[in-house]
């Protein structure tokens, strides 16, 4: 029963996918349409027109899976030789380097939730 609750949540997710591609089609912005899919997602349950129990765990699995939708397209960058050159390693130093920023500015914003969220509680 867990099983298809995950699986319709994944579908309820994808919904917002196609939604996306709908106003990617109207509209033509530089924006790819699964980002204007979470854009809206992200409004809807902000708007609180999803609750979030209805996709949680969908959302949870498909968080707990990212890794493995990222190894196809790793092992197929092995096939390009320039990649593994002068291009390659500042190619390498660059995805550290915006990874870092990444990870630097979605712990700032954590710090800064949890403690609006720990002050306001008490």
């Amino acid at each position: 029963m867990k099983l298809i609750k995950i699986i319709m949540q994944i579908l309820f997710i994808h919904l917002f996918l196609f939604l996306g591609l709908g106003i990617k089609l109207l509209i033509t912005v530089p924006i790819p349409a699964s980002m204007i899919g979470l854009i809206l997602l992200f409004l809807a349950l902000l708007l609180k027109i999803v609750k979030l129990e209805w996709v949680e765990q969908g959302g949870k699995w498909l968080l707990a899976e990212l890794l493995l939708f990222f190894v196809p397209s790793a092992v197929g960058i092995v096939n390009y030789k320039q990649i593994l050159g002068w291009q390659g390693i500042e190619l390498v130093v660059l995805i550290g380097f915006s990874t870092l920023i990444v990870m630097g500015s979605t712990a700032f914003i954590a710090e800064k939730l949890y403690n609006r969220k720990r002050s306001a509680a008490l």
